[in-house]
């Protein structure tokens, strides 16, 4: 049983995930939402959870002597700014409000004697090519102070919806092993040559082992080099802001970056949204849209040009393109993001037809589309329309479980 402590831990969907397991136990917790009053999420953390200890206050100003020794560190770090409802331009990346939050991991992991053999962290696909201006720095940043800890570093950008997940929900995946872990100290026995890592990536890592990608016809995956002052990576890394720098998989070692794309190959059961949706008679009325309003919901799905005008007083065309309505429910369902909820038309809210009408999602449903037990978010101090919010900031399940699962029976074979 490997203890685990969970930041940044919203409504507790990692340790749905771990726990699911057997393997993982969650040994303390910490949940934070700067000016909320009423902290929704750490509420129903606390109601669904009784073992282990919660901590509810700032991490930032939380002591690491607060914080038990574990052998995994796990979190979803606030991604409000790298959303995909915002534009790229206006991604603030590690140097914005929340994204500093990074550098608590970062104190935590510098200052505990007893480093973690392992992490799991999740964000947004576009941590890699942030910021707009200098694309991958935040990401090499992350690399570069992650390597100077003796950690060697692991991601893959996973489509749950690829896998047979409902949702289709693409997120960035880093595994860290310590140079003195187990998985650790396998590495660096086993792969000297950057060429033997097409293998790792491919077959053998957590990640390979339970998300399969199709074979790639290289037999060289080229590396380069990240620049061991930290500082120097943060002011010149991709001056040129040269585009895709960081493929969707990789792995940092002895300063050496190890990068190629990766096609999924899988051929397992899809479920799809149709196999979440309730019964009508299950739906309250409240989610049924009026017939007078069903234009105004067309009108923000179809494809629309605007001219707008920047600060400098260029002007130019936004375009966006259609987007299906109703929802199809043959197919995993688009993305859920925080603004699910209330009764306003929105482009991006999901609508499904329910016989002859047209409604939105229920909490419920989301939940479902997240893979978390029916109605795991009710609680009496949380409106559905936060609960619809807090979905939006939620990650996939049975990911968590796939990626647990693999790094644990890793763990365990390993010599």
């Amino acid at each position: 049983m490997l203890k685990v402590i969970e930041l940044f831990a919203g409504v507790g969907g990692f340790r749905l995930g771990l726990e699911k397991t057997k393997n993982f136990k969650v040994i303390w917790s910490n949940q934070w939402e700067p000016g909320s009053k009423l902290q929704h999420a750490s509420l129903i953390y606390e109601k669904k959870f009784k073992s282990g200890t919660h901590s509810n206050k700032d991490i930032e100003e939380v002591s690491t002597k607060e914080i038990p020794n574990h052998d995994v560190l796990v979190g979803g770090f606030p991604c409000q700014d790298y959303s995909v409802a915002s534009t790229l331009k206006n991604s603030k990346g590690l140097i914005g409000k929340k994204g500093v939050l990074w550098w608590s991991i970062h104190r935590i992991l510098s200052e505990k004697k007893s480093k973690p053999s392992y992490l799991i962290l999740e964000n947004v696909d576009r941590l890699i090519i942030s910021p707009s201006n200098q694309k991958g720095r935040d990401f090499a940043v992350m690399l570069r102070s992650l390597m100077d800890l003796n950690y060697i570093v692991e991601w893959r950008v996973i489509n749950a919806g690829e896998y047979g997940h409902p949702q289709r929900r693409r997120r960035i995946f880093i595994l860290a092993y310590h140079k003195n872990s187990k998985i650790g100290k396998s590495i660096f026995k086993q792969y000297k040559e950057p060429k033997y890592f097409i293998d790792w990536l491919t077959v053998n890592s957590p990640f390979a082992q339970k998300f399969k990608v199709k074979n790639i016809d290289s037999l060289f995956i080229p590396e380069f080099e990240l620049n061991k002052n930290i500082i120097d990576v943060s002011q010149n890394f991709n001056v040129i802001n040269e585009k895709n720098i960081f493929k969707n998989s990789g792995i940092a070692i002895n300063d050496k970056i190890i990068t190629t794309k990766l096609e999924q190959d899988y051929q397992g059961k899809q479920k799809i949204l149709k196999d979440i949706i309730l019964k009508a008679s299950e739906v309250p009325e409240e989610f049924f849209i009026d017939d007078n309003d069903l234009e105004k919901w067309i009108e923000h799905k179809s494809a629309k040009q605007i001219e707008r005008t920047t600060k400098d007083g260029f002007k130019y065309l936004f375009s966006e393109g259609n987007m299906s309505f109703p929802d199809d429910l043959s197919k995993p369902s688009r993305t859920i993001i925080t603004s699910e909820g209330g009764k306003q038309p929105s482009r991006f809210k999901h609508v499904v037809k329910a016989g002859k009408r047209h409604r939105r999602l229920t909490p419920v449903e989301l939940e479902l589309l997240n893979e978390f037990p029916k109605n795991f978010t009710k609680h009496p101090e949380v409106s559905d329309s936060k609960r619809a919010f807090l979905m939006g900031n939620a990650l996939v399940v049975g990911v968590i479980t796939k990626i647990g699962k693999a790094l644990y029976d890793t763990h365990t074979k390993t010599q």
